[in-house]
């Protein structure tokens, strides 16, 4: 774990602004800044203890169980439940921050692509 905090960590700690969607104890949801799609959710748990999706599920089930479920009420609202969850795991897989987050896209995704 890197001792810069995240920009997720900051944006829980309210240093930077987002359009926070949902949050509870242990998850803050919020739009994308740099949407891929109509909607464009990250889900991501309050702790920084885990980089990447394999780390949350062996560290805590449990959490990984509330990310989803999270991300399911949210496309459920936005999106009538039709959604991609998405979790990059690295860099070249897309991973840009090493805060573990779900993306929730959806809004009329077309298959092989995230644009409509």
């Amino acid at each position: 774990m890197s001792e810069t905090p995240s920009i997720f960590t900051r944006i829980i700690d309210r240093e930077i602004p987002a359009d926070i969607v949902f949050e509870n104890d242990r998850v803050i949801a919020f739009r994308d800044i740099a949407p891929q799609a109509p909607v464009h959710v990250l889900v991501v748990p309050k702790t920084a203890a885990y980089a990447n999706v394999a780390e949350l599920a062996a560290g805590d089930p449990a959490l990984l169980a509330e990310v989803v479920t999270v991300a399911q009420q949210l496309a459920t609202d936005q999106t009538d439940g039709h959604f991609r969850l998405v979790f990059n795991t690295g860099e070249e897989a897309g991973q840009t921050v090493f805060h573990v987050h779900a993306h929730v896209l959806g809004g009329g995704l077309k298959e092989g692509t995230l644009a409509q």
